[in-house]
């Protein structure tokens, strides 16, 4: 009999279509050759960091100045909280301090850091289908329920029923924008609408309602969007976000939170989430990575490679007849399935192709394919794509 936590059972069994089909794509990968698969499972960018990273990283780790490898505030180092603040402050059209923001493990850590900090058990966290995955595990983490909304037909906001699903126990409206997995970006109007219902529900029900923004995307946008910011629309904003995207480095787990500077309860919800950074485990960004981001302010990755695969892609999905939206932002397109997204994928697998089955996101009748690939994988498999559609009857 197994130890194993029986949610976690169920969690393991539900959790990540994006998982086994990356897993799918390994075992495809050593059978046939990497050269033959064409895989699309997971959103892993693969542009290189901007050559200004690897100059200031081995600076940083010539130094031998004592004490920089050791704790410093849970919040982050001070001066780099301010560098961050400096650039933020612009972006969102506030003035930032070093108070208003806090250095996390990724935005992943951030989100769990907002919810510890925010949930009773039993409070709602309002996500927007199509969703990351993994908003349930991280809310479920901190004793509150999940309740999905559905966006409009071209996945923007829909205001009518994110209304109708507010009630007493509505603690946080979550976005994602641009949204993994849509790649759509939500509109100033509607998100000011969307400040504006929730302060007046808050009123209401005698409660505060946070808006919190998942952002790790915003840098990434095509055809000359921009992502709006988020702070006019209502002093009840956290974002989270990370450089994981913005500078290509997933894997060194550094991101920050940012709280309205006008937020009634400021100093109350930050020093809750600064002690949340400690209790979580993750008790500190790492340090090594804050001081490298305060000197990265100034650059990104070359996001004009994204651009230019998804021009090749959209021209695939064209010419096999598939429909889609076409993403304003992050590396995902979301294409509608002819049939049941889960045998659609399948199909797809039998021509070497990995795709993500939209229910994985919340909306089935849709697949996710990542274009943080080579070109030459997304143009290798148009073929693929179109014998796919064919035996679909399409």
């Amino acid at each position: 009999m197994s130890g194993v936590a029986k949610k976690m059972q169920a969690f393991a069994e539900q959790s990540s279509w994006i998982r086994k089909m990356f897993e799918e794509g390994a075992r495809m990968k050593a059978e046939f050759g990497a050269d033959k698969v064409f895989d699309f499972s997971i959103g892993n960018p693969d542009v290189p960091p901007p050559a200004k990273f690897y100059t200031v990283l081995r600076d940083l780790a010539a130094s031998e100045q004592p004490g920089v490898h050791g704790y410093m505030p849970n919040a982050g180092y001070p001066f780099v909280r301010e560098a961050l603040a400096r650039r933020l402050g612009a972006e969102q059209g506030v003035r930032l301090d070093a108070n208003d923001i806090l250095m996390t493990c990724g935005a992943a850590g951030g989100l769990n850091v907002i919810f510890k900090t925010l949930l009773d058990p039993g409070d709602e966290v309002i996500i927007l289908s199509p969703f990351f995955v993994e908003y349930h595990f991280y809310i479920d983490n901190h004793g509150g329920v999940a309740k999905i909304v559905p966006t409009d037909r071209e996945f923007n906001l829909d205001l009518a029923a994110i209304a109708s699903a507010l009630t007493e126990k509505t603690k946080v409206v979550l976005i994602n924008s641009p949204n993994n997995p849509t790649g759509q970006i939500y509109s100033a109007a509607s998100l000011g609408e969307l400040g504006q219902m929730l302060d007046a529900a808050g009123k209401r029900f005698g409660t505060s309602i946070y808006l919190v923004a998942d952002e790790p995307y915003r840098n990434i946008v095509f055809d000359g969007h921009e992502v709006p910011p988020l702070m006019p629309a209502t002093t009840n904003v956290i974002i989270a976000s990370s450089y994981s995207k913005e500078l290509s480095l997933p894997g060194e787990r550094i991101g920050y939170l940012v709280v309205h500077p006008d937020m009634v309860d400021k100093a109350a919800v930050v020093g809750a989430m600064t002690l949340a950074n400690r209790i979580l485990g993750f008790v500190n960004a790492p340090a090594l990575m804050q001081r490298a981001v305060a000197q990265l302010q100034d650059v990104s990755a070359d996001n004009s490679i994204y651009a230019r695969r998804l021009e090749v892609f959209c021209r695939v999905l064209d010419e096999a007849g598939m429909t889609y939206v076409r993403p304003k932002g992050a590396f995902y397109l979301f294409p509608q399935t002819p049939i049941d997204d889960v045998d659609f994928c399948r199909l797809l697998a039998e021509q070497k192709i990995l795709a993500v089955p939209g229910r994985g996101f919340g909306l089935p009748g849709y697949i996710r394919l990542a274009f943080c690939v080579d070109e030459k994988v997304i143009a290798g498999s148009a073929e693929g794509f179109k014998k796919a559609m064919a035996l679909a009857g399409k």
